[in-house]
């Protein structure tokens, strides 16, 4: 995924920022070793290596942290930054380096847009597990005429693919027969509908829908074709068959 030109500007921003914050860091570092570096504690006093860790002094040594002025007779001492503090401040630093670069740069971690998109994917196909197996529940003795709007216009899509060669954009027939009147060859309710469409007629032309339309796809198409019914559309074919009333 290219990145736009904002996302370019705010990374270099993130990264220049934090190059400065480094080098500004180290200055202020070097320059107040500079100004302690005549400041040397006797060979006795040296510290251990937990309290030069924690940046602390005893209380008896403080007097040699003293600075110089005072201002109504209260003296500050010249306490640099605890190196802890610093070793974090410094570990965060270059872990939003990496992190910068990881996601946003290279764009190899799961950045929530990336995540999101997997999780719609992952339940999609969840979805389509279960409407599969919801579908293969639908047969031709317990099917029934669907009324939802949504599956009206999803078995009106499906008769446009796959139907209207044979039978006409409106159901007015063609190389099938008419779709629209009261007369059927086959039988005309929810189930002879079902049961054509899957298993087909194959001495007349008709095939078999059962491999390319579960149960539910067909349930559709066929509770959409008997909403044709009536709708006289012009250059209607023929009566045949019997009428179903």
């Amino acid at each position: 995924m290219a990145l736009t030109f904002m996302e370019i500007w705010l990374i270099s921003l993130i990264f220049l920022t934090g190059i400065i914050i480094l080098v500004v860091t180290l200055q202020l570092n070097s320059a107040l070793k500079k100004l302690t570096k005549n400041t040397k504690m006797p060979v006795e006093a040296e510290l251990s290596w937990w309290e030069k860790f924690k940046g602390l002094r005893p209380l008896e040594q403080e007097g040699e942290l003293l600075m110089e002025h005072t201002y109504d007779g209260i003296a500050e001492l010249d306490n640099p930054t605890p190196p802890w503090f610093m070793y974090l401040f410094y570990s965060t630093i270059i872990f939003g380096l990496i992190y910068g670069a990881y996601y946003h740069v290279y764009q190899d971690g799961n950045i929530q847009e990336a995540e999101y998109k997997t999780e719609v994917a992952t339940a999609e196909k969840a979805r389509e597990a279960y409407m599969k197996q919801f579908a293969n529940s639908v047969n031709e003795d317990n099917v029934t005429v669907s009324t939802a709007a949504k599956d009206l216009t999803e078995g009106s899509q499906i008769y446009t693919t796959n139907c209207v060669a044979c039978h006409g954009d409106k159901g007015q027939g063609g190389v099938g027969p008419n779709l629209t009147d009261k007369f059927w060859i086959h039988g005309g309710g929810i189930k002879d509908l079902f049961k054509t469409i899957t298993h087909g007629i194959p001495e007349k032309g008709m095939i078999a829908w059962e491999k390319t339309l579960n149960p539910l796809q067909v349930q559709k198409v066929a509770s959409f074709i008997l909403t044709l019914q009536g709708s006289n559309p012009p250059g209607a074919k023929e009566p045949q068959g019997e009428e179903i009333k």
